[in-house]
């Protein structure tokens, strides 16, 4: 197992729709093992596999129930809303309130080719929506208000720009 690097924006895969996954083989289940070894070292309670640099539809979680994954997920149900502070590894150290669905009903595949059904509310939902809109190439900061979105995104590229002076990433 290992503990990969966090993809953090503005990286582009992290805007890139995840491709499906079609071979369930032992290179799937090391990528099951390596993320949730990130997820935990991170400390995170879900990562998805492009946040790893890897473009597949693959994201495991633990909210304090035990770890799981789920591969090729949809979304089957939704109902309610709830907003709650949320933050992403892949947007370190930010929090926003984010309204989402109150509660979710997801259903997948696990690292076996299974299948499986995941559902739940409030934390629960709040992770399965999160990491499967990281899969659809959708990141946390495209659930903010429009104003708030335009303004975190200019301060994300102010704290960018010294790292990374005109002439190309070091």
């Amino acid at each position: 197992m290992a503990v990969h690097p966090i993809r953090t924006f503005p990286d582009p895969v992290l805007r890139t729709p995840a491709a499906e996954v079609t071979e369930f083989d032992d290179a799937l289940d090391k990528l099951v093992e390596d993320m949730l070894e990130t997820m935990y070292a991170a400390p995170g309670v879900g990562l998805a596999a492009p946040q790893i640099g890897v473009p597949k539809r693959v994201f495991v979680a633990d909210i304090g129930e035990g770890p799981f994954e789920l591969v090729n997920p949809e979304i089957v149900e939704v109902r309610g809303a709830w907003e709650y502070e949320e933050g992403c590894l892949s947007v370190p150290g930010r929090f926003w309130p984010i309204t989402r669905s109150a509660y979710v009903r997801a259903r997948g595949v696990d690292r076996r080719g299974r299948p499986v059904t995941y559902e739940g509310d409030e934390l629960m939902g709040r992770v399965l929506q999160h990491e499967i809109d990281h899969l659809e190439g959708i990141l946390l900061l495209e659930r903010l208000p429009k104003r708030v979105r335009t303004r975190v995104l200019r301060e994300l590229r102010e704290e960018e720009a010294p790292r990374h002076p005109a002439g190309g990433r070091r």
